[in-house]
């Protein structure tokens, strides 16, 4: 993608970060984010900064492409605040979408969950149900069909991305998310530091784990097709929360063992395994992950090296 102006919402976060830092090298790109989970300073000097709310009145969406990709992503967040939490999630959304459709935007990629699929050790097509079991994982469905009606109404190509496990590590933009952030990037800050990581109950969950650069990838070539629908973004394999103590103290030549402490979230609502599926969008666009584990594992902890 080149020589177009790009809105990133969210823009210094974590994922929006890398993402507007990529597109800034050949377009024109401006970022909102109100710093709640964003640090501008993640931010090429080249990108216009708006320090504001998605719930503004007078966005900077006379662009060609948004990527909409504010939230407040976790469910601790939304249990804290349920209707904060909406507000955000489904009530940004909506007025980012109407103020870009009313500027002639015509193209726009959101960031929706894999939380929404459950707990699944196996492959996870977009063609499951699924089901809201959060106030989190409610707010991306909104989202979801919040976004067909932009698609079916007003003919947008609106796709919405189901992220599985992203993570970059302490050395990248993940440092200023602390708790929120990546078990990787949590695991490789303790165990460097001596500190045995807290793994909760037996360890044995698992995740698709997608390096971050894997996904802007993924992201942007989802804009560049014009896609509509929702598609998964992963890399089709899963490992255990144990593997990636194990795998770390490997890459740094330490030996931390973990601690196992009960699972503060209720079984009810905690997703224990995750694993995308990612046909549906290879059939549309030239994607794959080029990051295996071991790879973004050795990239995560270069940093303490």
């Amino acid at each position: 993608m080149k020589n177009k102006t790009i809105l990133v919402t969210g823009g210094a976060g974590f994922i929006g970060s890398n993402l507007a830092n990529t597109l800034s090298k050949r377009n024109e790109v401006f970022v909102v984010d109100n710093g709640y989970l964003g640090d501008s300073t993640h931010l090429n000097n080249n990108i216009n900064y708006c320090n504001e709310t998605v719930l503004g009145d007078e966005l900077p969406t006379d662009v060609d492409v948004v990527f909409h990709l504010a939230a407040l992503s976790s469910y601790g967040m939304h249990e804290e605040n349920p209707q904060q939490g909406a507000r955000v999630n489904v009530e940004g959304f909506v007025n980012v979408m109407e103020q870009a459709r009313k500027d002639g935007c015509n193209t726009a990629v959101y960031a929706s969950t894999s939380s929404i699929y459950g707990s699944r050790a196996e492959p996870s097509p977009e063609s499951l149900d699924v089901a809201a079991r959060t106030g989190y994982e409610a707010s991306k469905m909104a989202r979801e069909r919040y976004a067909e009606y932009f698609s079916n109404h007003y003919g947008m190509n609106i796709a919405g991305l189901r992220y599985f496990s992203v993570y970059q590590g302490y050395g990248g933009a993940e440092g200023h998310k602390g708790e929120y952030a990546n078990v990787i990037a949590q695991f490789a800050d303790d165990i460097a530091n001596g500190i045995s990581p807290k793994l909760y109950d037996d360890g044995q969950q698992t995740r698709d784990f997608t390096h971050v650069s894997d996904v802007v990838q993924g992201t942007i070539s989802v804009a560049e097709n014009n896609l509509d629908g929702v598609y998964n973004i992963g890399t089709t394999k899963n490992y255990s929360f144990n593997t990636i103590v194990e795998m770390i103290n490997n890459k740094l030549n330490t030996d931390v063992d973990p601690e196992y402490i009960k699972n503060p979230i209720p079984n009810s609502v905690y997703v224990s395994d995750t694993c995308a599926d990612i046909s549906k969008l290879q059939s549309k666009i030239n994607w794959a992950p080029t990051i295996d584990i071991d790879a973004g594992i050795e990239m995560v902890c270069n940093y303490y090296k």
